[in-house]
């Protein structure tokens, strides 16, 4: 018998009736209804890959980038040509900044938290309360982030930061739509599709819509090897499903088991004598319907 005490879990979040947004399926959001939106991600480019033909669509839109892309053991760093992680983090900030102008994204509307790369979940409590704050002051619906699946550390701390944000605003709570990002397949690495096989619900990208999120591939030049791995025509959405944080995504099957420490794992919460909680959001609605 698990005798290890149970921490409650946190209160879920309000949930967007049933259906998808308009917004995910086409419909153009007035400024005022964008700012009521948040996209957060762990690291720049997320953003482009799991919804950058959406933000053309959310003129207001806020943009969360938790860590600052740029690894401390310099090995991305030299690959991309940089001798620092200071110059590998600031080439990052400037193509984020280029690729969101396609979209017309101002540089107000970008938030970045400048955790370092692979910090997100021994810096969960900073980031959570930080995320909090921002929803609460700017009133967020709705907020697009990772699902929980497996494929890196960092978007796992991320998605777990943004459940607990949400949860920790009770009735005020913006309803989390999450994408799927990549991890671990049965017969290798597994791009944009979710790791428990739900389909979720594709968005239906027009000619002009693929062009635009290619063309904003194409300006993060230090990420080109990993963005080739990524359909720009594909993005998904579900709203988030009702997660127990306390166990480890995709059935324990992780990408970064044998990474280096520093990036930590959903154990390292134990590990550390910490509590995980189970996920803010319960499930009470879901897209019905290609978008």
């Amino acid at each position: 018998m698990d005798r290890r005490p149970r921490q409650a879990p946190i209160p879920s979040p309000a949930r967007s009736p049933l259906g998808a947004p308009p917004w995910l399926a086409g419909a153009r959001l007035n400024p005022a209804d964008g700012a009521r939106v948040a996209v957060v991600v762990a690291h720049p480019d997320d953003e482009t890959i799991g919804c950058g033909a959406a933000l053309s669509r959310l003129p207001g839109v806020n943009i969360i980038v938790v860590t600052d892309g740029a690894p401390r053991d310099l090995a991305n760093a030299r690959r991309a040509g940089f001798d620092s992680a200071a110059d590998y983090a600031r080439a990052r900030r400037q193509e984020l900044r280029a690729a969101l102008s396609l979209a017309g994204i101002a540089e107000e509307q970008v938030c970045a938290l400048g955790v370092e790369d692979g910090g997100a979940w021994p810096l969960h409590l900073a980031i959570t309360q930080r995320l909090a704050a921002f929803f609460g002051e700017r009133r967020i619906e709705f907020v697009l982030t990772h699902a929980f699946e497996g494929g890196h550390s960092d978007h796992d701390g991320v998605a777990y930061c943004v459940h607990l944000a949400a949860g920790l605003l009770l009735g005020r709570a913006p309803a989390i739509i999450e994408m799927p990002f990549y991890h671990q397949g049965r017969s290798g690495l597994t791009f944009q599709t979710f790791c428990d096989g739900d389909d979720g619900v594709v968005a239906r990208l027009s000619p002009a819509e693929i062009a635009g999120k290619r063309a904003m591939f194409d300006l993060f030049r230090t990420q080109k090897q990993t963005l080739d791995r990524f359909d720009p025509s594909v993005e998904r959405y579900r709203f988030a499903k009702a997660y127990d944080f306390r166990s480890p995504p995709n059935l324990g099957a992780l990408r970064y088991n044998d990474r280096q420490a520093f990036l930590g794992l959903p154990h390292w919460m134990a590990r550390r004598g910490l509590a995980p909680v189970a996920s803010s959001t319960a499930r009470t609605g879901q897209f019905a319907g290609a978008l």
